[in-house]
């Protein structure tokens, strides 16, 4: 196959949160087009930045990471304002007394393994000692004080009574900054946006009709999530609703200053610019 025509890879994240944009994707209609890689947000990341993935919702700490070689696809993220129930840490003591104490990380996860830290350094002023770990909570925290878990697997332990803190690190970033957050951002490779145009112009559409008949009705999702994870129909109706898969000038400003606080405190080793994609036009967002 020539560079014109290949199959574009697409990226996706086996979490519960980003469902809709994929639930009712046409697969059938760009079968001949594009293929589906599933893998947790480091394993896509990493792929996204090798060039083997060349579209997917990626942690918005990646697109940070590697934003020259990206774009951003309008009107997609998953992002909170306030709570987002599935980015939790789970604590023995308060954020102000971790200073020099274990915090266990999953290793899952970018960008909220940063706005832990961020969180932690720059409005607690304290520097806990971190390490990674599987996301089982009652292992980490065997030999830590707090246990950051993203995804379903922070889902599932909130439902449980263990009797730890539970701190919900969107909300944590709202009332310290009054901005929302944007955990995933849709990146597009630019030099796929280069080869192919036309077919990366069906692939958003596609999304956007996904995400629209998604969030319409939400009794599909919902029906799944409840069979795959488990769950009432109450939790799932509001967990959907109370994510925005919006990725509009609020949001954005929102993952502008996460990125500036994350190069400050040096995660990043540059300042990022968000560009948009649009009809093959680019678009600069700057603060």
């Amino acid at each position: 196959m020539s560079s014109v025509n290949k199959m574009i890879r697409i990226g996706r994240i086996d979490f519960t949160n980003v469902w809709p944009l994929f639930y009712y994707f046409p697969y059938e209609r760009l079968q001949k087009e594009v293929e589906f890689v599933t893998q947790v947000p480091t394993q896509l990341n990493a792929a996204m930045a090798a060039g083997v993935i060349d579209i997917g919702p990626i942690s918005s700490f990646a697109y940070g990471e590697n934003f020259e070689q990206y774009m951003l696809l309008p009107d997609m993220s998953v992002s909170a304002y306030g709570q987002v129930k599935s980015i939790l840490l789970f604590h023995r003591k308060p954020l102000s007394d971790l200073g020099g104490s274990s915090v266990a990380l999953p290793t899952t996860s970018a960008s909220s393994v940063n706005l832990l830290k961020i969180i932690l350094r720059r409005f607690y002023e304290v520097e806990p000692d971190y390490h990674y770990a599987p996301p089982l909570l009652d292992e980490m925290m065997q030999s830590a004080d707090a246990a950051l878990l993203i995804g379903d697997h922070a889902i599932r332990e909130s439902w449980k009574e263990h009797g730890w803190m539970v701190t919900d690190l969107a909300e944590e970033w709202m009332k310290w900054t009054g901005q929302w957050m944007s955990f995933a951002v849709c990146a597009i490779r630019k030099q796929v946006v280069d080869e192919q145009p036309e077919l990366v112009g069906s692939i958003y559409q596609a999304f956007m009709e996904s995400k629209r008949k998604s969030l319409n009705d939400l009794t599909a999702l919902v029906q799944e999530a409840r069979q795959q994870i488990g769950g009432t129909e109450a939790y799932w109706h509001q967990y959907f609703s109370t994510l925005t898969y919006e990725f509009g000038p609020e949001q954005q400003t929102g993952l502008q200053l996460y990125y500036r606080y994350a190069w400050e405190l040096g995660f990043l080793n540059k300042e990022v610019q968000i560009q948009l994609w649009n009809d093959n036009l680019l678009t600069q967002v700057t603060e």
